[in-house]
């Protein structure tokens, strides 16, 4: 029995390992994201002044 209780111990320590990893990659991506979204937000006005400025 407690051979069973010591596989299940380990099973659930690398299941909390695995969760905070998906959880920190999932955070780093989303930061990722934000900067990606400012930066084509920012560029994409800069496009629409310049064709304004065009006519």
């Amino acid at each position: 029995m407690d051979e069973k209780a010591q596989v299940s111990a380990e099973l659930l320590i690398i299941t909390a390992a695995i969760i905070a990893v998906a959880i920190i990659l999932i955070t780093q991506l989303q930061h990722t994201a934000e900067k990606g979204k400012n930066t084509l937000a920012e560029k994409s006005d800069k496009v629409f002044n310049e064709i304004e400025n065009i006519t």
